[in-house]
Parts: C-alpha cells; structure tokens; sequence
C-alpha cells in the first residue's frame, strides 16, 4: 500500500505526461505481480464498491481524532474532499506496518462490506494508528468508492508496454476486461498482461472484445478532405457503444466502458451469429425504422432482469457498422471498405431483426451532405461519422492507421442563469466550480420564477473559473453544507446533446451532457431564456 500511496501521490502531483509515465514504470518494474495486477485495475479505471458508508467514515474519524462534529465539518468545507480532511485530522501514528495493495482489498477492506459498526470502528482505529498521511487518503478512497487518479488509461498501457518491452497496441489488446468488477486482479492476470506475444494467444481470447476504435471531432470545412467519394458516411446515433462477441459456442456484448451487459440485451445477445464473428456498433431502441430518444434506452440500462413487458415496450437492436472478426480471423487490418463487404454479407446471414445494418448516406458531394446532415435531429441522430475507405480499425483515439471523423451538429443551447455553486474536487476543492442553472418561469399565482434544471461544470477556463469563484463568494446568500446559494446575476450559454420529458426533474425536462459554452455577460438575468423555450427543443 506504500508503495501504491506513494505512485498515486506522484500522478497526482504533475500534469506532465513524461512525469507520470516514468512513475508508472518506476512502480510497474519493481511492484510484486500480486500488488501491480490490483494497481492495474484502479489505475485503468476499476472502481472499488464502497465498503464502508460515507456516515461511519465521518463518525469514527471524529472519534478518533477527538474533535468537535463542527470542526470536522469546518474542515471538510475548507478542503472539500472527505479523504483529504480525514486524513488531516487524524493524529499521527504510533506503529507502522507495511502491507501490500493486494492484501488490504482482499483481505482487510473485502472482509469489511456488511460488518458490524463494531467491526469497521475496530478495523478502522487499528488501521490508522499504523499509517501515515498519504496511505491513509488513499486508503478513505478505496474504503469510500471514491478513487480516482489523473492519469488516462493510454498512459498506463504505453507504461506496461515499455515494462514488457511489447507493442501498446497488444497490451491494450489485453487491458479489455480488466476493470470487470466481477474477475480479481491476480498475479497470474498480470504476468500474463506483460508476457511475450505467442502464437496461439488469438485463439484463446474467448469472450474478450477488442480496443475500440474512437473518432475525432470534426470542425473543419469538410472540402478538406478531399473527394467526398474517398469516404463512407453513416448516421451517427446517440445510443451504448457496444461489441458483440461470438466465439466457442457463446456470446458475450461489451459496452465501450468494457461493462460485459450481455444480461441486459438478450435480445441481441441471443442473436444467431456465425462463430468466430465480433461486430461493432450501437445499442438503440428502435421504434417504427428509426432510433427511440436515449431517454427510452436509459430506462434499461441499469436493469439487471428485464421483463417480457420491457422487451415488448423497449425493443433494442445493434445497428452494426463494423467487422471486426470473422471465422476467427482478426480484421483491423484490412480496409474499411473491406470490412463494410464483409458486415453487409454477416447481417444478411442473421437476417434478425435485433440485428440492423447502419446505413450508408448516398451524395454526390459534400454540400449535398451539409444539407442532409440539417436533418439529423428529425431523424434522431447527432449528426454523421466520416470513415475513409482505406482506413484500418485502430486502438482508441489515433491516427497511425486512418481516421474516423464525427460530423455532429450544434449542440442545443439556452442562456441560463447560476443560482447554486459547490465546490469541486482534488485541485478544484478550494474553488467554486460545480454549477445549477436555471430558466424562468411563472409559479401558481403568476409570478416569475427561476427554476433549475441542469448541473455543470465544463467548458470554462482556469481564469474564467477564477474569475466566476469570485463573484460566487461576494454574491453567495445562504450556504447548505457544500453549497451555496448565490444571489441571481451571472447568465451563461449552456450547451447540451438531447432533451427529454422528465417527472423526476423538477422543471420536468432533463438535458443530456449539459455544458457551459460562454459567460454571457453581455446579458442581464431578466434576458435567460424561459422554461417554455426548453421544451420548445422537446423532439
């Protein structure tokens, strides 16, 4: 655990990239397997289940650093951050004790989910009177649920790669899975992550997908690339990024955050695919030969059983736009025109309807496609994906074996007003950086009111967020633990992919991936836009 403290002190610390890739390797070259394959899991994006609520956390930290409930809280508005204040709080240790990352999750924190307030105070005092400032902050986090660390998953595979003295792309290959939950890091796992290639290492893949490939942004005049001819154009949707697996007489369907979510589609899990195929594409519910709202999809996502009345109400389909494997052969080589052949041919094979082909836009030139590209939103589409027909599938978001491009469209966007502010985290906990936001609107005897309905806390810079910080704190009126409430006086531009019906929302809309896109000062709070301009944008 030291050790690990140690390596997520130093990520921490810098932004710079060649920073944390010599710290990576550092740790990764002399760790223990058993401790680097659980460093692995966090660091490429494993989250720990929170083994001890948030509540006993605060009572027993207070309890062993024998201060007042109001000083804790005091602290914790300071800093902003439960594992930091508790680890300031706490008085030093008595004992040390060295215990390995790999030990403490499974055999001191595990052990902790569902004990008795007894045990975990227990556990808890003993562990701390044997650790110092940087083992118990992380040790809060991985008790919490809370982990996280600033460093991407690119950066821990180019690091594992150098420590195998292997190509990325194949650790990448066998990174897939590994922040599945439900399969523990080992030794074993993690020599075989590092290991030379072999021949046969293909053939014993089983259900794992491949690296998705991810397309940049598009912003361009799209006259830049050239002839349109030179480029396959499909619609892009707005649903769960996913590959269907079948090999060994079994499926499995994989979502882009490497989720194995095969129970909750059977429909598409039970599709009849040859053996040795994996196709990518998009989750939807499809309704009348066109994409359902994402709303409709999100109202089965986090189903773990799903009824026949669901299956009948919220029908689910792949819309396959790729090949990636067929009769067990690896095809991320071969152009996308090739691969397209090859999915046109699969998809007629199935012949099911939970399996769709995504089509191809036909144009004769880029403005033809400009204007098509208008209609997306009647069609319930963000817009198009540009794919050359040269391009390989490569691994996340590169560039060495062609490219893919999304063409979306502008976001929605309305001029809201900030009304709360809370804190952010890590290097932002001193800072004002969370936002709601409201619109106006008139309440029951006719008076007009701002009402909330979207959270944000992207698209400003370091200075605008210095600069918003400022006014928070001059303009705050009342504060509720971490947030304050701000008198109405600052209007921003919020930008957002979809909008939905909502009851669960009080200004019964719900945005989806809200962001800040400017401060408006030019405008004064009585000129944001109304409640009845939101779901004007309602599909």
């Amino acid at each position: 655990m030291r050790d690990f403290a140690r390596l997520y002190a130093e990520l921490d610390a810098t932004t710079a990239t060649n920073r944390k890739l010599d710290a990576l390797r550092q740790y990764f070259r002399h760790a223990p397997a058993r401790h680097a394959a659980w460093a692995v899991y966090f660091l490429a994006g494993g989250k720990p289940r929170q083994a001890v609520p948030t509540r006993l956390l605060r009572q027993y930290a207070i309890e062993y650093a024998a201060i007042a409930e109001w000083l804790f809280e005091e602290s914790y508005q300071a800093v902003g951050d439960l594992a930091e204040t508790i680890a300031h709080v706490l008085p030093p240790p008595q004992r040390t004790a060295d215990i390995g990352l790999a030990d403490w999750m499974e055999s001191r924190i595990a052990p902790l989910r569902g004990a008795t307030p007894e045990t975990i105070r227990a556990a808890l005092f003993a562990w701390w009177d044997e650790t110092e400032w940087r083992e118990r902050f992380l040790l809060i986090k991985l008790i919490g649920g809370g982990f996280r660390v600033g460093v991407s998953k690119l950066l821990v595979t180019r690091a594992l790669a150098d420590v195998g003295e292997l190509d990325s792309k194949l650790v990448a290959q066998r990174l897939i899975g590994w922040t599945d939950g439900r399969v523990a890091p080992t030794a074993e796992r993690y020599a075989q992550l590092i290991a030379p290639l072999t021949e046969d290492e293909h053939a014993q893949r089983g259900g794992q997908p491949y690296p998705f490939f991810l397309a940049h942004a598009f912003n361009s005049d799209p006259q830049n690339l050239g002839s349109s001819s030179d480029w396959m154009i499909e619609w892009k949707y707005d649903g769960i990024r996913a590959q269907l697996v079948r090999r060994n007489g079994q499926s499995w369907l994989w979502s882009r955050g490497e989720d194995l979510i095969t129970d909750r589609f059977p429909e598409i899990a039970q599709l009849p695919l040859p053996e040795g195929t994996v196709l990518d594409g998009e989750i939807l519910i499809w309704r009348d030969g066109q994409p359902a709202p994402f709303a409709d999809l999100q109202k089965r996502i986090g189903r773990k059983t799903i009824s026949s009345k669901m299956l009948g109400e919220l029908p689910a389909v792949l819309v396959a736009y790729d090949a990636l494997e067929q009769d067990g052969k690896d095809l991320r080589a071969t152009p996308q025109a090739t691969r397209r052949a090859t999915l046109e041919s699969i998809v007629q094979q199935v012949d099911a309807p939970a399996l769709q082909l995504s089509p191809l836009i036909e144009a004769d030139d880029w403005q033809q496609l400009a204007t098509l590209r208008e209609s997306s939103r009647t069609r319930g589409v963000e817009g198009m994906m540009l794919k050359h027909v040269h391009a390989h599938y490569g691994v996340g978001r590169t560039k060495d074996v062609g490219v893919w491009w999304k063409w979306k469209i502008d976001p929605y966007s309305v001029d809201a007003v900030l009304i709360y502010a809370q804190a952010g985290h890590g290097r932002r906990a001193s800072l004002y950086t969370d936002y709601t936001f409201a619109v106006w609107d008139q309440d029951a005897e006719g008076t007009r009111v701002l009402v909330p309905f979207a959270k944000a806390y992207s698209g400003l810079t370091d200075a605008e967020i210095a600069s918003v910080d400022a006014r928070i704190r001059k303009s705050t009126i009342e504060k509720f633990g971490p947030v304050r409430s701000v008198k109405p006086s600052m209007v921003f531009e919020i930008g957002f992919e979809g909008i939905a019906a909502s009851s669960r929302h009080k200004a019964g809309i719900a945005v989806r991936f809200p962001r800040i896109l400017r401060i408006r000062d030019d405008k004064r709070i009585e000129e944001a836009d109304t409640l009845a301009t939101l779901k004007g944008l309602l599909p």
